[in-house]
């Protein structure tokens, strides 16, 4: 399991305007749990141009509380996504080997929020990642994925579905 210091999902194709020139990511600080899950709060959220790169920021963080945990990372069943065209990701529970610690987030100093050019680096390179997914992938791709140090990581790619 990456520690994430950050963690990101990534739509390359806009699902709010169904934009295939566009790509749509959300970010949080900790883990994607606080994401992907139904934690209270707003994720920063962020569009980019695929062909020109320009970046615009959509929504800024609200969540309150984040996750962080190092460890291993159980699931039900992993099976079910190997289905052509099957994105079962909700359909199967994943477990901690140690249960994750919820922080009580202070956006008041944080990088991403007062630098901008960290902020332009973190969008540019999860930007890079969404479009070369697609490439590897030959479809328009659900990504999940961490930053830990300064590393970025994908941890699941799915196609997306509802295009």
């Amino acid at each position: 399991m990456v520690e994430a210091d950050y963690a990101f999902v990534i739509h390359t194709v806009n699902p709010v305007n169904g934009d295939a020139t566009e790509l749509y990511a959300e970010l949080v600080l900790g883990m994607g749990e606080t994401l992907v899950g139904n934690y209270p709060g707003r994720e920063m959220s962020f569009v980019v141009n695929k062909a020109g790169g320009n970046t615009t920021v959509t929504a800024y963080p609200s969540k309150g509380i984040g996750l962080y945990r190092r460890g291993v990372i159980f699931r039900s069943d992993s099976n079910g996504e190997d289905l052509e065209g099957f994105a079962g990701a909700s359909l199967y529970d994943s477990f901690l080997a140690e249960e994750a610690q919820p922080r009580l987030l202070d956006y008041l100093g944080e990088a991403l929020l007062e630098e901008r050019s960290f902020a332009e680096h973190m969008f540019a390179k999860i930007a890079q990642i969404g479009i070369e997914v697609v490439q590897a992938c030959g479809s328009a791709q659900d990504i999940e994925g961490a930053v830990q140090g300064g590393d970025f990581y994908v941890v699941q790619t799915r196609p997306q579905v509802g295009l």
